[in-house]
């Protein structure tokens, strides 16, 4: 059995920690799975028994303290892949990517196979990727779009698109587990879920709601994720909506919060392949999501959600300045709310669509990649 490392800063929460994770447990029965963090504070993850080591290595504020951390990091990966005897090390973002990077080819040469995981657009932004890119076996992009820009920008011939995986059973079986603690009794919930990152758009979200809520009274906003979202809070307020939206915060299960919803509304204009948006589907929310950069074109595939042009990613908290994309956004969501065959409709398309995003597709392209 092949001894499998995979590395990520920490098991908090994120989209790379939980695909890392996720990973960790579905290949379990084919790989000597273990994992690497840089910090092991907050874990959110269970990983199941999967043995876990603490480089000991947070971030640091800095830049010579970040580039220090990164060579500090890169030495430890060494010693650990030397001791473990890994065969393939498979990291997850940017930062874990450098220190694989290092760690398997500049410190200690040929040894484990050393495979990057792409997970975001924002990757194209860093410095590192076209430095480094070409010194791993391979390069794992969490969609085609992201795969094909990476090939022509820096003409790396070993990409290879690894979407996302959703079990379907389990996502409805984890929204029995518990209820959702919300404010309302009822009405139309509309939901998002995002940590607070000025990348999700959220004033975005806020200024369609209130056009929404205008013209539908009964409907209701629902963001689940980890932030103070305090700007946001006032943004509600300033909007005359602050009794309709509803802040969660993080939720381990945010399942149950998700059957609550009547539709999914992603505002990003910046994105890998947004898994939450999938999830969602697979609880059977019509969505609607913009096109950003990248993931919801390619998950709606032309027929499967809503798309809605990319808007402004700078954040503007002026509730009187709302644009024209917004108000479009808006219209479009009033439609589809009040067009019950519609809606039905998208129940029955969103299932379909998480359904091919499956476990078995992802177990069997790393097991036939790890032969290679």
């Amino acid at each position: 059995m092949k001894k499998l490392l995979l590395i990520v800063p920490s098991l908090h929460q994120g989209g790379s920690e939980k695909v890392c994770a996720m990973t960790a447990v579905v290949l379990k029965p084919y790989f000597d799975v273990r994992i690497a963090i840089f910090d092991s504070r907050n874990i959110d993850f269970d990983v199941e028994d999967i043995p876990v080591t603490d480089l000991g290595l947070p971030s640091r504020p800095g830049k010579l303290a970040k580039v220090l951390n990164v060579l500090r990091r890169g030495y430890r990966l060494k010693r650990l892949k030397r001791k473990e005897q890994i065969d393939i090390a498979y990291s997850f973002g940017p930062t874990a990517n450098l220190a694989n990077v290092f760690a398997g080819r500049l410190f200690s040469g040929k040894g484990a196979k050393c495979w990057l995981g792409i997970m975001s657009y924002m990757d194209m932004d860093s410095s590192w990727l076209g430095l480094f890119c070409k010194k791993a076996d391979r390069l794992l992009c969490c969609s085609e779009t992201l795969r094909g820009m990476i090939e022509k920008k820096y003409g790396c011939g070993h990409t290879y698109t690894l979407q996302g995986f959703f079990d379907i059973a389990q996502i409805r079986a984890r929204a029995e587990e518990g209820e959702a603690q919300l404010p309302w009794r009822d009405g139309r919930i509309i939901v998002s879920m995002g940590r607070e990152d000025v990348v999700k758009g959220f004033w975005h979200l806020l200024k369609i709601f209130s056009l929404v809520h205008r013209e539908l009274p009964d409907t209701r906003l629902l963001i689940i994720g980890k932030g103070e979202f305090t700007v946001y809070r006032k943004l509600a307020d300033d909007l005359g909506i602050a009794d309709a939206v509803c802040f969660a915060g993080l939720q381990k299960n945010p399942y149950p919060y998700l059957k609550r919803g009547a539709l999914y509304l992603l505002t990003s204009y910046w994105e890998g392949f947004p898994n939450a948006l999938v999830e969602a589907m697979a609880m059977g929310l019509p969505a609607v999501a913009t096109d950003c950069m990248t993931g919801p074109a390619e998950i709606f595939d032309g027929k499967y959600g809503v798309l809605v042009p990319n808007m402004g990613k700078d954040p503007d908290m002026d509730a009187s300045h709302i644009e024209e994309e917004e108000k479009n956004t808006a219209a479009r969501v009033v439609s589809l709310l009040e067009n019950e065959e519609e809606m039905a409709r998208y129940r029955k398309l969103s299932v379909e669509r998480a359904g091919v995003f499956s476990r078995e597709e992802y177990i069997r392209k790393i097991r036939e990649w790890s032969i290679g």
